[in-house]
């Protein structure tokens, strides 16, 4: 059991080494034994060298000497650290009362109707939960409820949470954690992997159409296909848009119904759309979302179209403690009134394209960067020993982590094979961020791209 799991946790981007833990500073060392000593297992600290923070704001973290970090990692965050409207609100809040949904809470209505006017008109239905997992879940158990099938597909590298159910349909978490027997891969929308003289669109339509098949001749009938829209785990594909028409006939065709897995690509994280699959121009029957949605306090959501969840709903009872009590409604609150006060989705839109053009421009001569790719203020950068074969090159891709981690700049990795550069700052990332992050990065491809 012990190689098993090694072998699955090896695959984690950026891993920290527990074998150099003596060449660290002495404080560091001392702390994260302690910590090894009493946390379960699992957990996994990033960089060469762990770095520990005690403050942040907006798109900056500050370290305990007092050295301030460009964060350009962390989505739970969403409208920056420690955003005061968003603090505020939390504290007056927990100074009133935090009461659930057993009891009547107008705030509860006030910020589900606002939340669910930024959906098209047919998702109407909402529930909360404190997690993404909890809510992929849900998600999952009405899909069944709903279609009576068990089979899911999802992409090959997907991940969409931790608890059984959802682990279960979650490859990116290795060869630790089994996949369910109904549950079938397909390839993330990589142009790359279409067939000469296919397109994208008929080759991601074919591979839904036979993992449906495949999940039919073994006895299962399809409950859902779910995909995170940016396809983040994969390696982070946004583009091209209009694919995901046929996958989506295929799937209501065989009487499933289409998850889209917010929790990553939505709230604006895109640049020009608030939601990922508005991009596609395609309906889901059901979205989830989850760690932008509270700026940092437990908050989830599952969107639904009622004709898919109203029966489940009369039969089975749902109730979580937690999901959809006072105070994280209010972070949730407060995190669309930033949205509205800041106009968030055009600075994502003018900062992501600026940070996207200035790597373009850094690597167009590079004979290790493959492809620089997303949208918003979401974008990959592919790391390959060679353009031509388009090899992996793990190695490098930590490299460039951690060099930007010694200039105090925070990314991490992606990917299968974790090549692709992650990054993903708080939608707080302003131009002066991006100025830094890329003559920054500028400083670390002269050596390493």
């Amino acid at each position: 059991m012990t190689s098993t799991l090694s072998r699955a946790i090896v695959n984690y981007p950026n891993r920290f080494d527990p074998g150099v833990l003596s060449e660290l500073p002495e404080h560091l060392q001392e702390t994260i034994q302690r910590r090894n000593n009493v946390l379960g297992p699992g957990y996994t600290l990033i960089y060469k060298e762990p770095v520990e923070f005690v403050a942040g704001h907006g798109a900056h973290l500050v370290d305990r000497d007092g050295n301030d970090y460009l964060d350009a990692y962390n989505n739970v965050p969403c409208v920056g650290h420690a955003h005061p409207h968003v603090v505020e609100a939390v504290a007056r809040q927990m100074a009133a009362v935090n009461t659930n949904t057993r009891y009547v809470q107008e705030s509860l209505v006030d910020y589900a109707e606002r939340l669910l006017a930024t959906f098209p008109e047919e998702l109407s239905k909402i529930s909360l939960a404190c997690s993404g997992s909890e809510a992929n879940d849900l998600a999952v158990r009405v899909a069944r409820y709903h279609t009576g099938g068990e089979g899911i597909i999802v992409t090959r590298w997907a991940y969409h949470g931790i608890t059984r159910e959802v682990a279960s349909f979650s490859p990116h978490l290795g060869t630790g954690s089994p996949l369910g027997p109904n549950v079938r891969l397909i390839d993330p929308p990589d142009p790359r992997l279409a067939a000469p003289g296919s397109t994208l669109a008929e080759h991601m339509r074919k591979q839904v159409r036979d993992a449906i098949d495949d999940l039919e001749r073994h006895g299962y009938r399809l409950a859902a296909l779910v995909t995170d829209c940016a396809y983040t785990s994969d390696g982070i594909f946004t583009d091209p848009v209009g694919y995901m028409h046929g996958v989506v006939e295929e799937v209501h065709g065989a009487g499933g119904v289409y998850i889209a897995d917010e929790v990553q690509s939505g709230f604006a994280r895109l640049g020009d759309s608030m939601w990922g699959f508005s991009r596609h121009g395609v309906l889901p029957d059901i979205v989830t979302m989850g760690k932008p949605m509270g700026n940092g306090l437990p908050l989830s959501g599952v969107v639904f179209r009622p004709e898919v969840s109203d029966e489940f709903g009369r039969n089975v009872r749902y109730f979580n403690t937690f999901g959809g009590s006072s105070i994280p409604v209010a972070a949730g609150a407060a995190v669309l009134d930033v949205f509205e006060m800041e106009n968030v989705q055009q600075r994502v839109l003018e900062n992501g394209t600026a940070l996207r053009a200035g790597l373009e421009e850094i690597t167009k001569d590079s004979a290790y960067v493959a492809e620089v790719r997303g949208s918003g203020l979401y974008v990959g950068v592919e790391i390959v020993k060679d353009r031509a074969t388009l090899e992996p090159d793990r190695a490098r891709t930590e490299d460039v982590i951690n060099d930007l981690r010694d200039r105090r700049i925070l990314i991490n990795g992606t990917g299968q094979s974790a090549n692709v550069l992650k990054i993903r700052p708080p939608l707080a990332f302003t131009s002066d961020d991006v100025t830094r992050f890329l003559e920054t990065f500028a400083e670390v491809a002269k050596d390493r791209l």
